[in-house]
């Protein structure tokens, strides 16, 4: 670790939280998923790999911000992902 993230390390709580901590974090939470063609897929995060591969349940399709299709379970390769981000409100709520 470099001088200045030590320090910065030991100003805050003590964990220094990287992006494979996240990830770990949102496993089983609601997540949009945005691919590089602009779709977005909504879901709960099931799983994913190093490569970024998702699998997500209860996934539905948007396209344009439009419902498209609804799928119980989806398979994403990583190499679409452009990012993914957790869901601010619940699917019942149409997130």
């Amino acid at each position: 670790m470099s001088g200045a993230a030590e320090k910065e390390k030991e100003k805050g709580s003590g964990t220094t939280k990287t992006p494979a901590d996240f990830l770990k974090s949102i496993r089983g939470r609601p997540v949009v998923v945005k691919l590089n063609s602009g779709v977005d897929y909504r879901g709960i995060l099931a799983c994913l790999d190093g490569y970024m591969n998702i699998a997500m349940e209860q996934t539905e399709e948007y396209v344009n911000g439009q419902l498209k299709n609804k799928y119980g379970d989806a398979f994403i390769r990583g190499n679409n992902v452009l990012y993914i981000s957790t869901s601010k409100r619940t699917l019942a709520e149409g997130a």
